[in-house]
């Protein structure tokens, strides 16, 4: 817990200087309001549903895992959104991470297991910059509470791009043009477009949808306890509603015998 709020403060804080979900703005102006989307997760009893957080995964590993990172979700974490023990062997399989030392005093490469959480594709904050124009691409562990809107935020920035910038707007060099970006021009080049990933499960891959899916999955990575601490809450709620009933009951009892 300790280590997911220092995360979430130097998230909050990040300064994402080039590529990325904040890269920084370069023209005057506030972003457009964030569009009013439908998420089952939200409210009091509201859940993940499954489905959508396994495809936002696949978006995650296809399309994003090539330049950020996940550091605070382990891959047997993946087990709590559905999927099976091999699955998780399987998609750790796919990466390296460092180990060691040996007996030799040298660290080595291994196959990731599931214990191991998701190592960065990039082996140090320097080379990623190198290879991002000098932008840093930030974690997405806490993305979703990094950034003012959350979710919708996440959704928006996804959804947003456009072509060609409005008529009198002149974009700078790399930069992309964002409707609900601050600013709306953005380093991260577009990164999701239409059937960019095959679903498995036969769901149209729309840019929506796609936006959707990877959205909901960023929002548990963020909160994976949510649920949990959701039926802790209802328990509660429970509990001192049958409570204050018991202490009613029993208050008129006793007055009822002195009057």
């Amino acid at each position: 817990m300790r280590a997911r709020l220092i995360a979430m403060a130097a998230a909050l804080g990040l300064t994402f200087a080039g590529a990325g979900l904040a890269g920084v703005a370069h023209a005057a102006g506030d972003a457009a309001e964030l569009p009013d989307h439908d998420w089952k997760h939200t409210g009091v009893f509201g859940t993940f549903d499954r489905s959508e957080l396994q495809r936002g995964f696949q978006v995650f590993q296809e399309v994003c895992a090539s330049c950020h990172s996940l550091e605070f979700i382990a891959f047997r974490n993946l087990a709590e959104i559905g999927f099976s023990e091999d699955q998780i062997k399987a998609f750790a399989a796919e990466y390296e991470v460092e180990d060691g030392p040996d007996n030799e005093g040298e660290m080595f490469m291994r196959a990731a297991r599931p214990s191991d959480y998701f190592p960065s594709p990039f082996a140090n904050p320097q080379a990623a910059r190198a290879s991002n124009g000098g932008a840093l691409p930030p974690d997405l562990s806490l993305i979703v509470k990094a950034r003012d809107g959350g979710i919708d935020y996440l959704y928006g920035i996804l959804t947003g791009y456009e072509e060609e910038p409005p008529e009198g707007v002149e974009l700078a060099e790399g930069m992309s043009y964002n409707h609900y970006f601050p600013g709306h021009q953005i380093a991260m080049p577009e990164p999701l477009y239409e059937e960019a990933v095959e679903y498995g499960d036969g769901t149209e891959p729309t840019l929506e949808q796609l936006s959707h899916d990877v959205s909901v999955f960023l929002a548990w990575t963020a909160e994976p306890e949510m649920e949990i601490r959701k039926k802790t809450g209802l328990k509660v709620l429970i509990f001192i509603a049958i409570f204050t009933a018991l202490i009613y009951i029993i208050k008129r009892r006793i007055w009822a015998r002195l009057h």
